[in-house]
């Protein structure tokens, strides 16, 4: 049986941020969603997160995707552990991870439970730096064995001389870890009780403690302040990009292409520089996607051209062409072989296949046919200050330029309303509604008003 606990309890004050530390985004997924998801590859049964200080904003966010324990208040990484107490009766193994390291890899957490058997029932991941600076340092015997960590202010000057330090992860034999954790004492300055005292307890216990040495410096890296942030991001993106290029996708520009790990590309697809991905998408084959276009919870699907606009948590099926400077968002369907053009909003729509909408329009809380025409300047009016209403408008309708429809409205099948009119009865099937006042010419009147402006 495999578990893990993730310490989330810590305000992060290098930050210099009101927001959780965990909460910052890497990637476009925040710091603890992105370990979260890391671990799930495994077949990791129970996943405790210990939460503190912004506790509602971090379990608002993780809910159903974990467990949670309350540390309050927050005494040390040693205390953190103690507080998940719904683990302390399980068998197996268990991941102790710090939750301001998004970078930790699947491989990485692999070779951390392997390390775990009965002859060895705690291991510390540790990296070997060229500069350790102030970092504690792992002191081994000689036969490779961890015998202790010591704190930087508390080494001499041939443990000073080590370059093994400790990146704060680990594995325990869960019954052994739940055990010891009882004989960590908050003797410090800190009065605080700290995780790196197992190491000399499981020694004392006769048990060994091995180190798993990782030679990827940067994916232990932990983010303190927004520095390090963008460290963190940086790398992780590199990693998707490279994956996504060396599956096949054309990015003309990684260094300037933002895209999350839960994107799923077909065959064949471009993206320009300066376009973000984020979330749970899925881009079908022989899509391009151009220049300033953002892209979140959504699915576009095979030969779509997408010019610098913005979709989120809506559905592009085939052949869709959209941009420059749309904008879909609240649960949009577009169907196959649409035009969606320049300056056009649509709401919580559904846009049936071969329609039309080509620039300067919106179209909110809609249901529209088939091989229909948006003119220039539409507008649905769904909003009377209180509640939303639905437009719906059937197949073939021919809908002019500056056009208002007053919902709730349907309009029929091949209907027409005329340029410029505003709309607030239905519209039979093949009907044309023409609802604009009657104009009237005034003669010379352009002249005198000339006239008048040059005086």
């Amino acid at each position: 049986m495999k578990q893990a606990i993730i310490m989330a309890a810590g305000k992060g004050t290098r930050m210099m941020s009101n927001k959780p530390k965990v909460l910052h985004k890497v990637c476009g997924k925040t710091m603890i969603e992105q370990l979260v998801s890391t671990v799930n590859e495994l077949d990791v049964e129970r996943i405790c997160t210990v939460v503190g200080y912004g506790k509602d904003e971090v379990m608002s966010v993780m809910k159903d995707k974990c467990e949670f324990a309350i540390q309050e208040p927050q005494l040390g990484t040693g205390h953190a552990v103690m507080m998940a107490e719904q683990f302390k009766d399980l068998k197996g193994k268990t991941l102790v991870i710090n939750g301001d390291c998004p970078c930790l890899s699947k491989e990485t957490f692999e070779k951390m439970y392997d390390s775990i058997d009965t002859s060895t029932p705690m291991c510390i991941l540790t990296v070997v730096l060229d500069n350790p600076k102030s970092y504690g340092r792992v002191i081994k015997d000689k036969n490779g064995l961890v015998k202790k960590i010591v704190e930087y202010k508390d080494s001499n000057e041939q443990e000073l001389n080590v370059r093994e330090i400790n990146t704060g992860i680990y594995c325990f034999d869960n019954e052994l870890l739940f055990k010891y954790l009882k004989e960590i004492e908050a003797n410090n300055a800190q009065k605080e009780y700290y995780i790196t005292d197992l190491v000399e307890i499981f020694n004392n216990h006769g048990h060994q403690v091995k180190a798993y040495v990782t030679k990827n410096i940067e994916e232990v890296q932990g983010v303190n302040n927004k520095l390090e942030l963008a460290n963190a991001n940086k790398y992780l993106r590199n990693l998707i990009n490279e994956e996504l290029m060396l599956k096949g996708v054309e990015l003309i520009d990684p260094d300037s292409t933002y895209i999350s790990n839960d994107v799923v590309f077909g065959t064949d697809c471009i993206v320009y520089p300066n376009v973000v991905i984020e979330g749970k998408c899925v881009i079908g084959n022989n899509t391009v996607i151009e220049s300033g276009s953002f892209i979140k919870n959504s699915n576009i699907g095979d030969n779509c051209h997408v010019m610098a606009s913005r979709i989120t948590d809506s559905v592009m099926k085939n052949g869709i062409n959209i941009g420059p400077n749309s904008h879909l968002r609240n649960g949009c369907t577009i169907e196959d072989n649409v035009r969606i053009g320049n300056f056009v909003e649509f709401k919580n729509t559904h846009f049936g296949y071969n329609s039309k909408c080509a620039h300067l329009t919106y179209i909110g809380d809609a249901e529209v046919g088939e091989k229909c025409n948006m003119g220039c300047g539409v507008v649905t009016v769904n909003y009377d200050g209180v509640n939303k209403f639905r437009t719906v408008i059937k197949d073939g309708a021919f809908i002019g330029s500056n056009v208002n429809m007053i919902a709730p409205i349907t309009i029929g099948k091949n209907a027409v309303i005329a340029a410029g009119s505003t709309v607030n009865k239905d519209v039979g099937d093949g009907e044309m509604a023409i609802a604009r006042s009657y104009q009237i010419n005034k003669p010379e009147y352009g002249l005198k008003y000339k006239n008048k402006e040059k005086k």
